[in-house]
């Protein structure tokens, strides 16, 4: 139920209603390519650019970019400048992408119990 969109209305009214405009919005936004796969490695700990470049070998640096600063805008990840010399540039989850870290737990033990083994549809 999204109490936030349909307030007052029986959770049966609610389903009735259609998909939670904000559970859509939180899957849509997590569930952009390669957003995932950069959440997850974030979950480990914070990150340099060339670090989670590394983690995800098949993601571009320009797309790598446009995600950072996505989930950067979005309040998910934290973006810290440490002083140097050398300056340092380091990525990590915030409060808010830390709270998305059973989800996105859960979602990968459900991705190696249906999709490891691709287990045919009906099972």
């Amino acid at each position: 139920m999204c109490a936030r969109e349909y307030p007052g209305k029986r959770e049966s009214e609610s389903r009735a209603a259609g998909c939670c405009p904000l559970y859509h919005e939180a899957v849509e936004l997590v569930g952009r390519r390669w957003t995932g796969a950069i959440l997850r490695v974030l979950m480990d700990g914070p990150l340099r650019f060339s670090e989670i470049a590394q983690a995800v070998p098949e993601l571009s640096d320009r797309l790598l970019s446009e995600r950072m600063k996505e989930l950067e805008s979005r309040g998910i990840v934290a973006r810290n400048v440490i002083s140097g010399p050398p300056l340092r540039v380091e990525y990590q989850l915030s409060r808010m992408g830390r709270e998305l870290e059973p989800a996105l737990s859960e979602l990968e033990r459900w991705a190696n119990r249906w999709l490891g083994d691709r287990v045919p549809a009906g099972v």
